[in-house]
């Protein structure tokens, strides 16, 4: 059964796997989210080893249609936010055996 990973699960791994206190934990995570959002609000690709890469793509102006009347609306040019995980992390997800696996950001 799938669930939400939270900052506080993060934050929660952190402490228990390199031995910071919760507090340094918690400001770890907090400090990598940060510098994570300010890449990408900047316009750059953020990569991460063995997981993936972030990047913000420009999508321009185009025609939509809303689904319960038909009628044709604009949709104005937007930023978007791309992720495109890793072959390691492909390979990982596809060969899941079935168990509740550990969430490891190498």
């Amino acid at each position: 059964m799938a669930h939400t990973v939270t900052r506080a699960q993060l934050c929660e791994a952190v402490y228990h796997e390199i031995g910071l206190s919760r507090n340094e934990s918690a400001e770890l995570v907090e400090s990598i989210l940060h510098e994570i959002s300010e890449a990408l609000s900047r316009g750059d690709t953020v990569k991460i080893s063995s997981f993936g890469s972030f990047s913000v793509r420009q999508k321009g102006e185009r025609i939509g249609r809303n689904p319960k009347t038909g009628q044709e609306v604009p949709i104005l040019p937007r930023r978007v936010l791309v992720f495109r995980a890793s072959n390691v992390l492909k390979s990982r997800i596809n060969h899941h055996d079935g168990e509740d696996a550990d969430v490891v950001i190498d």
